[in-house]
C-alpha cells in the first residue's frame, strides 16, 4: 500500500496547502465553434487537502484575480455576464465525499461561482514526494448552470475545463 493511502488511514488528520510558487489553478473554453481555446488562470487562491479518516477538499480562488492574457476579455469575464467578481468575489470548490485509492483521488462536491453551485465529479492524481504531495486534477464543468449563458451567435461551448496542478506542503 502505498504511503498515500498510509497516511489516510490514520486516526489524525493531516493538512496539506497548495503551494502558490509552484502551483497553477487554470480554466479552458472553447469558443468561436470549438476552433479557439481560451486559456486562462487564476492568480489568488488556497487550497488544502486533508487527509486522514475522512480526506477532505477545498479549493478558494478570488474571482477578480483571473488573467487570461487579454485586459478587455478579463473584464468582461469579471463583469455580472460571467463571474460577477463584484457581488461574488469568491469561487470555490468545497468536497461532500474522498475516496483515497493508492495515488488516486475520487472527489464529489460543489463548485460555487457567481451566486450559484454546480455539482462536480472529479478524479485527481496524488504523488509523495520527498516533503509533501504533488497533485493533478481537471474536470469538465457547464459554466451555463453557473449562469455563465454569455455567448454571441452560439460560439462559446457548453463546458469548460477546470484544473488543479500543483505542490502541497505543510
Amino acid at each position: 500500500m502505498s504511503t498515500t493511502a498510509t497516511e489516510s488511514k490514520q486516526s489524525t488528520a493531516t493538512s496539506w496547502r497548495l503551494d502558490p510558487a509552484n502551483s497553477a489553478v487554470e480554466f479552458e473554453a472553447k469558443t468561436f465553434w470549438g476552433l479557439v481555446t481560451v486559456k486562462g488562470h487564476f492568480n489568488d487562491y488556497q487550497g488544502v487537502l486533508t487527509l486522514g479518516p475522512k480526506p477532505d477538499v477545498a479549493l478558494t480562488v478570488a474571482a477578480a484575480s483571473l488573467d487570461t492574457g487579454n485586459r478587455k476579455r478579463d473584464e468582461h469575464l469579471r463583469s455580472e455576464e460571467f463571474f460577477d467578481a463584484e457581488r461574488h468575489p469568491q469561487v470555490s470548490f468545497v468536497s461532500d465525499d474522498v475516496k483515497l485509492d493508492g495515488e488516486r483521488l475520487q472527489i464529489s462536491g460543489v463548485l460555487h461561482a457567481a451566486g450559484r453551485q454546480l455539482p462536480i465529479k472529479l478524479e485527481a492524481k496524488l504523488n509523495k514526494t520527498d516533503d509533501g504531495y504533488e497533485i493533478e486534477a481537471a474536470t469538465p464543468a457547464d459554466h451555463r448552470a453557473l449562469g455563465m449563458t454569455w455567448s454571441p451567435l452560439g460560439m462559446l461551448r457548453t463546458t469548460s475545463k477546470l484544473s488543479v496542478r500543483g505542490r502541497l506542503i505543510k
